[in-house]
């Protein structure tokens, strides 16, 4: 399928200047798309991992850069205090999407890594939807979003949603978490909101197990349940190709 892809920038409503790449398949029809949002570590080549299979199944996408618009390295050390402030970033991007005649603005959904995973997650809820003022995304998806610190840390709750679909992915080997974490992030939960959730969990997969590079172990305050401390990210080929077909499934069914 043909692809057309723009680099592109738009404002978000705290007045920062956002870039991205965007890719759109050929198509007679409008058609839907997901904003991608990237881990602490910028735009690493995650994105770019699932872009090609979204962009087949006649899905568009949208890569942000949310560290460049801010001026920060990358990595733990300096990106932005939380990332409830860069919420903004995500629905500027979904505005930006629903503008383009290539786009059907109903349906627009919403993934990301880590960092990117919290965002997605948090732009799930009501609190966030309404402080953009705009309408709710369609679909969210989260690749290891640390969930120990969901309904423990102040401000990151899910129990109250939107109601649009969520796909949560893990690994078991993910040293924020305890290897049952996304099952203990579940029972936290109250029923409304686990009945949006889809909950997948890969055993062997660490932090980072779609990231196509070589391992990297990295610090971070939140890592061990927010005892802080080392975490290794390890490319996991068989973990990386069933999330992606699992991304590509979520999307296609629900946007």
């Amino acid at each position: 399928m043909a692809v057309r892809t723009a680099y592109v920038a738009f404002t978000t409503a705290a007045g920062l200047t956002v870039a991205g790449k965007l890719s759109i398949p050929a198509s007679e029809a409008k058609v839907p798309a997901v904003v991608i949002c990237h881990g602490s570590d910028g735009v690493d080549g995650r994105g770019e991992f699932y872009r090609p299979a979204l962009n087949a199944a006649g899905i568009a996408t949208l890569e942000v850069d949310m560290w460049a618009a801010r001026g920060t390295a990358r990595g733990a050390a300096a990106r932005p205090r939380t990332p409830l402030d860069t919420l903004p970033d995500a629905f500027a991007a979904k505005a930006f999407l629903a503008a383009q005649p290539e786009i059907d603005p109903e349906r627009i959904g919403v993934m990301g890594f880590s960092w990117g995973a919290v965002v997605s997650l948090m732009c799930a809820t009501p609190r966030a939807v309404q402080a953009a003022g705009q309408g709710p995304f369609r679909a969210h998806m989260a690749n290891y979003p640390v969930v120990w610190a969901y309904e423990n840390v102040p401000g990151l709750t899910l129990a109250e949603l939107t109601g649009a679909p969520i796909l949560i992915q893990c690994g078991d080997a993910d040293t924020y978490d305890d290897p049952d974490g996304l099952d203990q992030l579940m029972a936290r939960l109250p029923e409304a909101s686990r009945k949006l959730i889809t909950a997948k969990t890969y055993p062997g997969a660490t932090h980072g197990f779609d990231r196509d590079l070589p391992p990297q172990t990295i610090n971070d305050p939140f890592a061990h349940k927010g005892q802080g401390g080392p975490v290794l990210m390890e490319f996991s080929p068989g973990a990386a190709a069933s999330s992606r077909d699992a991304c590509v499934t979520f999307f296609a069914a629900n946007l």
